[in-house]
């Protein structure tokens, strides 16, 4: 990349935020480096089936963002890869990237010949651990760059079958992290979200087959997901015909996630309507303490309200299991003062959003990253929030960055 007076501007995160951040400033005709810890570009976005309200795919969007990424030769991105250390100023900034290896080069062309000799299986964590791939996988059919990567946690000893498949030679077992030096002027941190553990909710029966949190709901709804976008029961395959979603699923809870993450609500509404377009006869209830459906969401809420969902207002106090394998939930409806158990095929808990760690950067008292001179937060690195609200966020700091080089 050529140089431009005032430096480079480094992105950190490649999910919807970061790829936002690094396209606007690249655009703007300054240096740009984007970092992303896996595989792929698009980060959780690219997990979502749809998104609300319209109940679009996200891939649009996306596809326009790598379109766009495409045609940038001022952005040099890196995927697998980590920020270790940050040291300097304003417009001086010594970053310090670890690239991990992938162990497939960029002669892989995802002829999968690779896939169908190797032995040894993983959890797929693209789908949230709802199915497997093998230990050379493509991170998902649209994944950016598109290319396998080779997790050798789950590698067998001695082992080469894929690099005897290979017959572009893109495989290197071999291949060791690399240390990559950047100076930069200014910094965007965009390092997106994690899914609160739902294994700590330990009353709401969270190692059960069929207690899904909504991220991994999500994945079973999607037609690219474990089973092809059929809504069925994880434990049997048996189509789900009652499901009930838990709001605030250690949220707003001192013990777990002590704020609200705004769009928990939302997207439950979003994953109502799945179940619906699939059965429009299916129960589904939504236990929730309040509905939050902030601003033009109100319509939203109104629509899907109206599909025949029944809302219960109260705090599920926890989850056991029927003789039949269906599932029970308890809580008390607090408009009526009246104790319900509803027994449903399906439960979703709905999970609040957690800061993705980075070790190397000031955070808050709930792990969210604090800004500093030449350091701007982008999306979720700062706080839940929406696709929409987090490409408006990245937009700002990217201009942000960009006014600490002009300085």
């Amino acid at each position: 990349m050529s140089e431009k007076a005032g430096g480079c501007i480094l992105v950190i995160g490649g999910g919807i935020s970061g790829l936002t951040a690094a396209i606007e400033a690249a655009e703007a005709g300054y240096n740009v480096y984007l970092v992303e810890k896996r595989p792929f570009l698009g980060g959780r976005v690219s997990q979502l089936w749809r998104y609300f309200p319209k109940l679009c795919p996200p891939y649009c969007g996306l596809e326009i963002l790598f379109k766009r990424l495409k045609n940038l030769p001022n952005l040099k991105y890196f995927v697998n890869a980590e920020v270790e250390s940050i040291s300097g100023q304003p417009g001086n900034f010594d970053v310090t990237v670890k690239i991990n290896p992938r162990y497939v080069t960029d002669a892989c062309t995802a002829c999968g010949a690779c896939v169908e000799v190797c032995p040894a299986e993983r959890p797929d964590e693209f789908n949230y651990g709802l199915s497997t791939t093998k230990a050379i996988y493509l991170p998902h059919e649209m994944a950016f760059p598109f290319k396998y990567v080779i997790d050798r946690e789950y590698c067998q000893e001695g082992c080469n079958a894929c690099v005897n498949a290979c017959k572009y030679n893109a495989i290197d077992l071999n291949e060791q992290p690399k240390t990559m030096n950047l100076k930069v002027g200014a910094i965007v941190v965009a390092t997106g979200w994690k899914p609160y553990d739902k294994s700590k909710l330990t009353n709401l029966l969270p190692d059960h087959p069929n207690v899904l949190s909504n991220v991994q709901f999500e994945r079973l709804a999607s037609i690219s997901g474990p089973t092809k976008g059929r809504i069925l029961r994880p434990s049997d395959g048996k189509e789900v015909e009652s499901v009930a979603f838990v709001q605030c699923a250690g949220s707003r809870d001192e013990n777990h996630l002590p704020y609200c993450s705004a769009i928990c609500c939302l997207a439950s509404l979003k994953q109502a309507t799945y179940i619906k377009e699939q059965k429009p006869d299916a129960k589904v209830y939504i236990f929730y303490i309040d509905i939050r459906a902030y601003g033009r969401f109100e319509d939203f809420f109104t629509k899907v309200k109206d599909l025949g969902i029944e809302f219960i207002k109260g705090k599920v106090a926890k989850i056991t299991e029927a003789e039949d394998g269906d599932l029970i939930v308890e809580a008390e409806d607090t408009e009526t003062g009246v104790k319900r158990k509803e027994k449903v095929n399906l439960v979703v808990l709905a999970t609040g959003m957690q800061p993705s760690d980075v070790p190397c950067l000031e955070k808050d008292e709930y792990g969210f990253v604090v800004e500093k001179d030449g350091i701007f937060t982008a999306g979720c690195a700062k706080k839940p929030a929406d696709v929409a609200s987090s490409v408006e966020d990245a937009t700002g700091a990217a201009l942000k960055a960009i006014q600490v080089l002009r300085r």
